[in-house]
């Protein structure tokens, strides 16, 4: 995904709609009216929650159908999503673009809605062709962040601290910080967050090609670049938040808002939702650094978070009048009114209230060369769930045994991908 193609976007004001429709967890459909749509969400967080509780009591408010919501935990969800696909699932499910929805189309788990897709007005063409498998849509976008280098912009103010550049300048920054406290957030109890350090490293010495090639299972784990990437992460390991694979997402967040470290590699949403609302202004984040010059910091991790129709939905016809409006400026106005954390994908959205961080975060993706969605969006989710999350938890318990680790990978990679 280019620059010139990128997610362009906003929204974001005040208040909130309460929804008379049902939020419970994962439980019974009710039985058969078609104005009943029901939707499987992984927003267990309260931010995203409450937001999207208001968007679905808009939709309600102007088409008199009954929106049901069936809220799993966020990790739970990613990790039974294909066994609740292939079960008995909601009409419409909350899941990601790119790489992980056309997994599930390629298994026949999706209904086709590019009908839905010819009335649609605001998305770029690079968001229609991440929701594109095999010349159809399945996938309607709903907003996206970026991940950074996240802190407190007051707690830098008063210390002196300034934000890193270059990987230099970020180890001398970690262990400047390390003379005051804990420098760096760690948290890998749920198994992805690490990933997006990986990422970005790669990223960063390889550039945004070798990155994808790697992810699409073309390049070996054993390569030297590789090696390279975990070499140069092991630098930065000193400065971790000791106790990192028993830290939630959540904890790190709260970690930063307490001032119990300095800085952490998240999604926008991860601090953003862990911080009291009079305290929002004073998260602040810088791209994550440069490694190779060659490569700058020209690609950003910017994941697209969206809806899409089950394939054994019961009601089709609602669940794509539901998508239908999803899809508009209106909607992603709704919501975002209740998350300062995401940005919008529409064009139409209204960027005129959108918070400093906001702005920030639109402007760092659109000055990107390429945009990648994240390493368990880029790849197999087989792949993702089964193999990289125990050697990224393996990694940072036992960083030293390189060779082991980049060996186990490829050994598993090759299974997997020269399976189905």
């Amino acid at each position: 995904m280019s620059r010139r193609d990128l997610l362009r976007g906003t929204a974001v004001g005040a208040g909130a709609v309460t929804l008379p429709a049902l939020l419970t967890a994962c439980g019974e459909r009710p039985g058969g009216d078609r104005n009943d749509v029901t939707v499987g969400s992984n927003a267990s967080d309260a931010v995203p929650r409450k937001a999207f509780a208001a968007a679905f009591a808009a939709y309600g408010k102007q088409s008199g159908s009954r929106v049901e919501v069936n809220t799993t935990e966020h990790n739970e969800f990613q990790q039974n999503v294909t066994r609740y696909l292939q079960g008995s699932p909601d009409d419409v499910f909350m899941w990601f673009a790119g790489y992980r929805m056309r997994y599930f189309a390629e298994k026949g788990l999706l209904t086709e809605i590019s009908d839905v897709w010819r009335e649609f007005e605001g998305f770029s063409q690079a968001l229609k062709d991440q929701s594109t498998h095999d010349g159809k849509q399945y996938f309607v976008p709903y907003y996206y962040y970026p991940w950074a280098v996240f802190h407190r912009r007051s707690l830098f103010e008063e210390r002196g601290y300034e934000q890193a550049g270059t990987w230099d300048q970020f180890i001398a920054l970690a262990r400047r910080m390390k003379e005051d406290g804990t420098p760096v957030a760690c948290c890998d109890k749920d198994g992805w967050p690490a990933m997006g350090t990986f990422d970005y490293i790669d990223l960063r010495l390889n550039g945004h090609d070798f990155h994808r090639s790697l992810m699409a299972g073309d390049e070996a784990w054993t390569d030297r670049r590789v090696r390279k990437v975990f070499d140069v992460w092991r630098e930065l390991l000193p400065y971790y938040q000791k106790g990192a694979l028993g830290r939630t997402w959540e904890e790190a967040g709260q970690g930063l808002q307490r001032r119990a470290t300095g800085m952490a590699v998240l999604g926008m949403p991860h601090p953003g939702s862990q911080f009291p609302e009079d305290e929002r202004d004073d998260i602040d984040f810088f791209a994550f650094p440069e490694i190779d010059p060659r490569f700058g910091q020209d690609a950003v991790e910017a994941p697209v978070d969206g809806f899409l129709v089950a394939g054994k939905s019961r009601n089709v016809r609602g669940a794509k009048d539901l998508l239908a409006w999803l899809g508009t400026a209106r909607a992603e106005d709704v919501y975002l009114r209740g998350d300062p954390n995401t940005v919008a994908v529409n064009d139409g959205a209204d960027v005129a209230s959108y918070s400093p961080l906001q702005r920030k975060s639109a402007a760092l993706v659109s000055g990107a060369a390429h945009i990648s969605q994240f390493l368990d969006r880029d790849t197999r989710p087989d792949f993702a769930q089964t193999v990289m999350i125990r050697a990224l938890q393996d990694f940072i318990g036992d960083p030293d045994d390189v060779d082991g680790l980049v060996n186990r990978i490829e050994r598993q990679k090759k299974h997997i991908f020269s399976g189905s």
